[in-house]
């Protein structure tokens, strides 16, 4: 079951903001609130044009993802998960996707990194019902990344050193441009 509403967009928070880089706090009531804050991550995610969106992206530190991501055969599917647990393929199952990844907290830019090409994640829906969402292509991809936003890392986190400080730095100063320019 969904959040119903349309919900409102709200301001993305960027890399930097303490809320991003802390392991977000488990959800313990499925109430009004989260419904209410489930379809204004939707909302935030559709105004940013993203396919991903956690809730300390938009400045709220618990464990909550929403997603409307395309599958390795282009069906979009959509959802929210609660308190979400990630699995990941055995070794021997195991095989990577390099995709040039990006963040609606880190603007503007991408990176290559390999992750594997399919994902399971389990935790709840909006009304405390138990989820499990299986994902392949970019939507394995886009689990495991929202999964690892309620745990207080980025994408940009799994990179090495040197590339995520050439991604940083670009970040900064596309930022620091725009913000002469605007």
């Amino acid at each position: 079951m969904e959040a119903s509403g349309e919900g409102t967009a709200r301001p993305i928070t960027f890399v930097g903001e303490p809320v991003l880089h802390r392991p977000c706090e488990t959800v313990t009531r499925f109430d009004d609130d989260l419904a209410t804050l489930v379809a204004d991550m939707f909302a935030s995610m559709y105004a940013a044009e993203g396919v991903g969106l956690a809730a300390n992206q938009i400045g709220i530190g618990l464990r909550v993802f929403v997603y409307d991501c395309p599958d390795e055969t282009e069906e979009y599917r959509k959802g929210v998960v609660v308190n979400p647990t990630l699995v990941m393929p055995g070794p021997d199952e195991e095989h990577l996707d390099d995709y040039d990844e990006g963040c609606l907290s880190v603007p503007g830019q991408r990176a290559s990194l390999a992750r594997p090409d399919r994902a399971v994640v389990h935790g709840f829906d909006v009304t405390g019902a138990p989820v499990t969402v299986e994902g392949t292509g970019l939507l394995a991809r886009c689990l495991q990344h929202e999964t690892d936003h309620p745990e207080g890392r980025l994408y940009i986190d799994r990179l090495p050193a040197e590339r995520r400080e050439q991604v940083l730095a670009a970040y900064e100063q596309e930022r620091d441009q725009a913000a002469v320019a605007g």
